[in-house]
């Protein structure tokens, strides 16, 4: 097959983009969101709207049936004889958009406002969907590769494709793995993901009384276990906020900075409120260990009586850099976590959940070919950034196929595409631009090209 220039990609993509947008605002449409407790249907749909729009641009998708969870979006497009084989991850859910979190439209409406698309799922993930789509089509469903498609129906809750991945290791075979759930900093200035943080959690239970007693009557002499439970949250972290669990892995990172001011503004941060933690806030967002207190059982303000609490609990999350093993990571923060509990109280700690750290070297055939293709596309130089947040499923990709190398992008940039709250939007511009890139890269790949 004759490889297409650059520029004939982008005129082939940039022809495609009205329709492609078209198609990420029919998505956005759908309320697919699979946490258990919202219904059914929408999810299914949205499985099925992949199936169609790919269909389109002549790519022959079907609904895989993953046990226990929603169907994955699987297509199998065969390049020609003795080609590399390229996996394309996306996932079609969503999280939840309830109206408290302060939209300012509907979130299932995709509204074009400023340049960008908002709505729920416009930038998470089903700009990854579509970016995927763009690439394919540029290639009228005949890329110069072997392709997989793999589309998840639960990457936002309980996945069951991780499961299913470890049973089924042969169907997840592949060269080089594009996972398009990720995003530059900022618009237009491109970047790799080379590290994403793990997450470890776990839930302390203290008991210090049978019963709830008269805090005027026995405060100041009986332990109150919502107090002790403070205590020992409190002793998680130092003065300036940076987890003092001993013996987590925490490295500076040397890529890209993120910008302070970025930080603020992306996050939220009120007025005068200091930042926490040590060293540059890219270490502190992608390659140290921050800790969390994620829910609190005990008695709210409105409900408060003059009693001292017998038993208080909560959820703690450990984010741990790439580099750390979650299981020592989980033994370090529950035994710290336990002897932090003054007063020889009784104390529970049960393990919640374990999501290991990612880490991708900047070395690979995949990972070198995608900078040059994303400088080409770009115009500009490539950086690399971590992630503070955590795909569980790449360890499970990467345990079926030690030897594929990951190239982690997408659209959602960090600076405005606000995902998984509210106003979450897109630029197309990057859909566009990422697009570009991984025709590109399909070409070299095909090429054998540096």
């Amino acid at each position: 097959m004759k490889q297409a220039s650059k520029k004939e990609l982008r005129a082939r993509i940039t022809a495609l983009m009205p329709e492609i947008i078209e198609e990420l605002k029919e998505m956005v449409a759908i309320p697919s969101v699979a946490f258990p407790a919202f219904p059914k249907e929408p999810v299914l749909a949205m499985a099925q709207r992949c199936v169609d729009a790919f269909a389109r641009y002549g790519v022959k998708a079907e609904l895989a049936e993953i046990p226990g969870g929603y169907p994955a979006v699987w297509a199998e497009i065969p390049g020609p004889k003795g080609a590399p084989t390229v996996l394309m991850y996306g996932h079609y859910d969503v999280q939840p958009a309830p109206p408290e979190q302060g939209w300012n439209t509907d979130p299932f409406v995709a509204v074009e406002e400023g340049g960008r698309i908002y709505g729920r799922g416009a930038a998470d993930d089903k700009s990854g969907i579509v970016m995927h789509l763009a690439t394919l089509a540029a290639f009228d469903g005949r890329p110069p590769v072997n392709v997989t498609v793999c589309l998840e129906g639960e990457e936002e809750t309980i996945s069951h494709l991780e499961a299913y991945v470890a049973a089924n290791p042969e169907r997840f075979q592949a060269d080089a793995m594009l996972i398009g759930d990720m995003g530059n900093l900022v618009v237009g200035e491109p970047v790799l993901s080379t590290g994403l943080r793990g997450h470890v959690k776990a839930i302390i239970e203290v008991r210090t009384l049978t019963d709830p007693i008269h805090s005027g009557l026995f405060g100041g002499a009986a332990p109150d276990a919502l107090m002790a439970l403070i205590k020992a949250l409190s002793r998680l972290t130092d003065d300036q906020g940076t987890c003092v669990v001993p013996g987590i892995a925490a490295n500076e990172w040397d890529g890209a900075e993120f910008a302070e001011e970025m930080l603020r503004a992306n996050a939220g941060v009120v007025d005068g409120a200091e930042l926490i933690g040590s060293g540059s806030i890219s270490s502190r967002l992608w390659s140290k260990p921050s800790i969390s207190v994620l829910g609190i059982d005990a008695p709210s303000v409105a409900e408060g009586a003059n009693v001292l609490q017998p038993s208080a609990r909560a959820l703690v999350a450990m984010r741990i850099p790439p580099g750390q093993d979650p299981e020592d990571a989980m033994t370090k923060l529950t035994g710290f976590l336990r002897e932090q509990v003054p007063g020889s109280a009784q104390v529970t700690i049960t393990p919640d959940k374990k999501s290991p750290a990612f880490a991708q070297g900047t070395d690979g055939p995949a990972v070198t070919r995608m900078r040059t293709a994303l400088e080409a596309a770009y115009g500009k130089e490539v950086k690399t950034i971590g992630s503070g947040g955590s795909i569980p499923l790449l360890d499970e990709l990467r345990k079926a196929c030690p030897s594929a190398d990951f190239v982690l992008i997408g659209a959602e940039d960090m600076q405005k595409a606000r995902i998984h709250g509210p106003n979450e939007s897109v630029d197309p511009t990057e859909i566009e631009n990422m697009a570009l890139a991984q025709a590109l890269l399909l070409q070299m790949l095909a090429a054998g090209k540096e």
